[in-house]
């Protein structure tokens, strides 16, 4: 199982933006030191109250300068929100830097507002994302090549510099409304997954993703990385008391963001926001420990880890050890040396 942690820069109340910056790359140095595998980077726009992380190439490039071991993921990069040229520069230049650790996750984001912010329709983002990951596995695998699309025409064009790896970085993609799984699928991409209910309930819709993908015609299983609150100290209690503002923020401001978007234009019904976010609202801190989120000391992390792999075959996960953003900084740190040191260890 790889073991990662997603990160996204969470802002600190009554804090200057730098200290945010200060602390997230301090917990990327931890990281490195302790050996986990991956660190994502989160993309969050115009929300001044969550996250100082807007620029994620931008970040993974200055990970890339200080590190050498930890690979370097984007979760996710928001390809209708990009120049698909200019981002596969990016790209490509990151993971020269880092000599080959980049993964490049992308997805399209269920945030219209954030659409809105930068002029583009949300009714537009599933087809200008197909059309974007096309242009970009183009200009990253290709000497040159030309694209004629709703969007964008290039004519003979050679991007550089091209990556490290050859012929281009490994590519995930975020999977979430109920439509997904199949199409991705089909197109034989490794997916993240967020529990939209209980961790239960994501094993038909995985089943769905597996189906398509052995359907199409692709080597192995499909590969299933799991995004999942997750919290770990010396004792239970500890475990459980010191995240839990934090969760329950998060959930409430994600149930916030559901209503807020229900009836945006570009959403669908398929979706179920407004249902979503009325179940979050009636969310116990006691109903997200049963099934939502993994809590506890490193040994029964790890148990909880392994019955999950059981159930659902997961390849990886991205690690939230402070998704409300309100965990203090050191109890990140030893949450974070505890998942590299003393779970890690137990799962593998």
């Amino acid at each position: 199982m790889e073991f990662g942690m997603f990160h996204q820069f969470p802002v600190i109340p009554g804090r200057p933006a730098s200290e945010a910056f200060d602390q997230a790359f301090a917990q990327i140095d931890g990281a490195e030191r302790w050996g986990l595998d991956v660190m994502w980077l989160a993309e969050l726009h115009v929300d001044p109250e969550r996250s100082v992380l807007a620029s994620p190439m931008t970040i993974a490039g200055a990970v890339a300068a200080r590190t050498r071991r930890i690979k370097i993921g984007i979760g996710v990069q928001v390809l209708p929100l990009c120049h698909p040229l200019r981002i596969a520069e990016e790209a490509a230049t990151v993971d020269q830097i880092s000599h080959g650790r980049l993964i490049f996750g992308v997805g399209r984001s269920g945030l219209p507002r954030t659409y809105e912010a930068y002029g583009i329709p949300y009714g537009e983002s599933r087809e200008r994302f197909v059309e974007a990951l096309q242009i970009v596995e183009r200009a990253l695998s290709q000497p040159r090549f030309s694209f004629e699309g709703r969007w964008h025409r290039f004519e003979d064009v050679a991007v550089t510099p091209k990556p490290y790896q050859t012929p281009l970085p490994p590519i995930r993609v975020a999977a979430s409304s109920p439509d997904t799984f199949a199409q991705i699928g089909k197109l034989g991409y490794p997916i993240f997954v967020m529990p939209r209910g209980t961790f239960a309930d994501m094993k038909a819709s995985i089943d769905i993703y597996r189906a398509a993908y052995s359907e199409a015609g692709h080597a192995g299983r499909g590969q299933v990385y799991l995004r999942v609150p997750l919290y770990v100290a010396e004792t239970y209690e500890r475990a459980r008391a010191e995240p839990e503002e934090s969760i329950m923020h998060f959930f409430r401001e994600q149930a916030a963001r559901l209503r807020a978007s229900a009836n945006r234009a570009g959403t669908r019904a398929i979706e179920g926001r407004a249902e979503r976010a009325a179940m979050l609202d009636q969310l116990t801190y006691d109903d997200a420990v049963r099934g939502k989120v993994i809590i506890g000391t490193p040994r029964t992390v790890a148990d909880q880890l392994r019955a999950l792999d059981a159930e659902l075959g997961v390849d990886g996960i991205l690690a939230e050890l402070n998704c409300g953003g309100r965990v203090p900084h050191d109890c990140v740190m030893r949450a974070l040396q505890l998942l590299c040191e003393e779970v890690k260890p137990r799962v593998h």
